[in-house]
């Protein structure tokens, strides 16, 4: 195990916010706490997302918000005076809660220097209260790596990386227009090794020309370095991005319900439980930030596109930052970098809370969808008997879980519970 070092002041002191702003944004804070239509006895737990927006080069299956950094180096030290900025501003809205996990995603945060990751996580631990087991995870593309600038992001306080594998196989990267190689791949992951305990490997499966056999040399290669964590998906075509203009070919619908059969398979030989749709861990293992958003928990999400649903009394909030990072970067320096905020209606409330807990394996206690909401279950019991009656949800009076063929069309089960 790494030491963590003690983090010193920042590199550079954001700009003191004008006490007019403070006043504006504790006033936005007290209008969500007055009376509403909701009712939650207790405030979920509270995690922190942190948006990098910029990648060396946009890959033609991503729908993030990702910006290609063009023209030279990207504008760190003003980025991360308006993360600061942006943190101070939304302060008022989480007063006295503590951020239990943190996750810094993209973009390509591995493209931030060791001081720029440094700078941040002490800006964080400046302005708000950790708990003294806060899981902090990076998100790391191969193509980023080097061993000491690793080093110094674990002992700024990074304890666990997700790797942006894709793929061990060298047409398949080309194919998905990764910048890493497959040697890359490996080296990646071997230093991640060096330097975490706690690590995650994505890959994708049913590539453009993959075949069975190179999906599971794919998984073979990855549970081979024994990570602790495994996030398994299938390549889609999301709308306006590259491969949804020039669709590859990709395989037939039986050759992906094969890969997803073997994935079932070789994971389970090898001690991962699956508990949710695409993530696959070692016991004690889970990832904690994600289960958060799983469970419908609460998230600040500060940067550049950043979303952030915020929990109080009497009302649910959903807020999304301004996409684009030089527009984000002016809109906190205006003030005000929310582009959208809206409160989540009763109507819209059981499917929001479905739509995520519905992709656990293991379901939610059936007492969790009125500590989160607000509501009653009976709210959606109409939706549920429909969906229990189709085979797709098994509910007793502990839990609500999809059942197997509920796992299957996923999709099907979300829907039901649209407008309930």
């Amino acid at each position: 195990m790494i030491p963590i070092k003690v983090l010193g002041a920042p590199t550079k002191t954001a700009p003191a916010r004008p006490a007019a702003d403070i006043s504006d944004a504790a006033g936005v804070a007290l209008k969500y706490l007055q009376p509403g239509t909701l009712n939650l006895t207790a405030l979920p737990p509270l995690s922190l997302y942190i948006h990098f927006p910029w990648c060396v080069k946009k890959c033609p299956y991503c729908d993030f918000n990702s910006h290609e950094a063009k023209g030279g180096p990207f504008p760190e030290t003003e980025y991360l005076d308006a993360v600061r900025a942006d943190l101070e501003m939304a302060l008022p809205l989480i007063w006295g809660r503590k951020i239990y996990t943190i996750f810094i995603g993209g973009g390509t945060p591995s493209l931030m220097s060791a001081a720029g990751l440094d700078r941040l996580l002490s800006d964080v631990r400046t302005l708000l209260p950790l708990d003294g087991d806060v899981e902090i995870t990076m998100e790391a593309n191969p193509g980023t790596f080097e061993a000491e600038k690793f080093k110094s992001y674990r002992a700024s306080g990074v304890n666990r990386l997700s790797i942006g594998i894709q793929s061990f196989n060298g047409r398949h990267l080309q194919a998905l227009g990764r910048i890493h190689d497959d040697k890359e791949a490996r080296r990646a992951v071997e230093i991640a090794q060096a330097n975490f305990d706690n690590f995650n490997l994505d890959l994708m499966y049913a590539l453009p020309s993959q075949t069975l056999a190179e999906a599971q040399a794919d998984l073979e290669t990855a549970m081979a370095f024994q990570p602790p964590h495994l996030s398994l998906y299938h390549l889609t075509m999301e709308p306006n991005t590259v491969f949804a203009k020039y669709p590859p070919a990709l395989p037939d619908d039986d050759a992906s319900a094969d890969m997803q059969d073997l994935i079932a398979q070789m994971t389970a030989a090898r001690g991962y439980g699956q508990y949710e749709v695409s993530a696959y861990a070692q016991p004690g293992r889970r990832a904690r930030h994600n289960l958060n958003y799983w469970e419908f928990g609460d998230y600040l999400g500060i940067g550049a596109g950043a979303h952030s649903k915020i929990s109080f009394p009497h009302r649910v909030l959903r807020q999304a930052r301004y996409k684009q990072p030089k527009s984000y970067m002016d809109a906190v320096r205006a003030g005000n970098p929310v582009q959208e905020e809206y409160e989540i209606g009763r109507d819209d409330m059981g499917f929001e809370f479905m739509l995520n807990t519905l992709r656990l394996h293991a379901g939610f206690d059936a007492n969790l969808f009125a500590e989160r909401t607000g509501m009653g279950i009976n709210a959606i019991e109409q939706q549920l008997n429909a969906a229990e009656a189709r085979g797709l949800l098994y509910r007793d009076h502990k839990t609500i879980r999809p059942t197997e063929l509920g796992q299957r069309f996923l999709n099907d089960l979300q829907q039901m519970f649209l407008g309930g």
